[in-house]
C-alpha cells in the first residue's frame, strides 16, 4: 500500500482546492437544472454539487457554487431566489454533450433549450420546464437556499422538496422501478472526465439486510493475514451469515481440495497459498460460500 499526501484545505490556493475536491470526490451525479426569472425567462444549467438526502419527505439538493473566477453569482441561484422553483433533470449518455454545451456561460435570458438543442416540456406542477430528452425529471419546489460563504467557490444549498416525478418509460422495469442500464446515466470526475453508470462499469454488491455479517475478525488469523486474498475478498468472505460448520468443510476438502492437499501435503507454506489461490477464483466466480469452505480447510497446526 501506498502513503499518503496530506493537504490542509485552508493552506491551498482556492482554484488548488477545487481540483482535489472534484477529482477525489467522484463520480458524483448531474443535475440538469431548469429555472425561470421573475419575468419568466428560462435558464438550464447542469451542477455536480447534487444528490438525494431525504425519501420521507423527498429532498434532493444541488449547489450553484459562486464562481471562482469573478465571485459571482449563477442565474441559476439568481431565478430560484426569485421564483423558489426547479426542475431537476438527471443526465444519460445520449445527451452528454448538450449538456456540457449549456454549461456555457450564456447572457442572462438566452435559452440553453435552444442553444444546446434540447426540447422543452411544460411542468406539470411548477413554472421551471422539462428537458424532454432526460430520462428522470423531478419537479422541485425550493423550500430554502442555504449560503455557505461570499467568497468564490463558496456553495448556495438549493433544499428542494420533490412535487412530482417523471421518469420515461423505456427506463423502468415490470414493478416501476428503474434500471441502471437503461437509464444509462453520466456522472462528472474531475477535469473534463465523465463516467458512464451502464454495462461493464456496473456491479453488484449484497446488501446485508436481514442480518450482519460475521465480519473479516471472525475468520481465521491465517486467512486475515493471508499474502493472497485482498482486502474486498476478505470482505466479500467476512459477508457471510456464518462460518461452516465441520462436516461441510471435511466434505468439501475431501470433493473438492484433494488433490492439492495431496500434491502440497509436505509444504504447508505453499499448501496454504494454493488454498488461498482456489478460494480467491471461486470468489470472482461469485460462490464466496465455496470459497470459505475452502479458507477453513487449512489447519495450519
Amino acid at each position: 500500500m501506498s502513503g499518503f499526501h496530506s493537504f490542509d484545505p485552508e493552506a491551498l490556493e482556492g482554484r488548488d482546492l477545487h481540483g482535489k475536491l472534484l477529482g477525489g470526490i467522484a463520480p458524483r451525479p448531474i443535475a440538469f437544472a431548469s429555472t425561470v426569472d421573475k419575468e419568466g425567462r428560462v435558464n438550464l444549467a447542469p451542477f455536480s454539487y447534487f444528490n438525494v438526502f431525504s425519501a420521507n419527505p423527498p429532498i434532493v439538493i444541488f449547489s450553484p457554487a459562486r464562481r471562482m473566477r469573478g465571485n459571482t453569482t449563477k442565474h441559476t441561484l439568481e431565478n430560484v431566489l426569485e421564483v423558489p422553483e426547479v426542475v431537476i433533470n438527471l443526465v444519460d449518455f445520449a445527451m452528454v454533450h448538450a449538456c456540457s454545451l449549456a454549461s456555457g456561460d450564456f447572457p442572462a435570458g438566452v435559452s440553453e433549450f435552444e442553444k444546446a438543442g434540447l426540447t422543452s416540456l411544460p411542468s406539470d406542477l411548477v413554472r421551471p420546464l422539462r428537458v424532454a430528452e432526460s430520462p428522470v425529471q423531478l419537479e422541485c419546489e425550493v423550500l430554502r437556499v442555504d449560503s455557505l460563504g461570499e467568497e468564490g467557490g463558496a456553495g448556495q444549498l438549493v433544499i428542494c422538496q420533490i412535487k412530482r416525478m417523471h421518469f420515461r418509460q423505456d427506463v423502468l422495469n415490470e414493478a416501476g422501478q428503474p434500471v441502471p442500464d437503461l437509464l444509462d446515466l453520466v456522472g462528472r470526475c474531475g477535469g473534463n472526465a465523465y463516467v458512464r453508470a451502464s454495462g461493464e462499469a456496473l456491479f453488484d454488491v449484497p446488501k446485508p439486510l436481514a442480518a450482519p455479517g460475521i465480519g473479516v475478525d471472525s475468520l481465521p488469523a491465517e486467512v486475515r493475514h493471508s499474502s493472497v486474498l485482498t482486502g474486498s475478498e476478505l470482505a466479500q468472505l467476512g459477508s457471510a451469515l456464518e462460518l461452516p460448520d465441520e462436516t461441510d468443510v471435511n466434505d468439501f476438502k475431501l470433493l473438492e481440495l484433494s488433490d492439492l492437499f495431496m500434491e502440497f501435503e509436505n509444504d504447508g507454506l505453499a499448501l496454504e497459498t494454493a488454498i488461498h489461490k482456489q478460494a480467491q477464483k471461486l470468489i470472482a466466480g461469485g460462490d464466496v460460500a465455496s470459497a470459505l469452505k475452502a479458507v477453513m480447510t487449512f489447519n495450519p497446526g
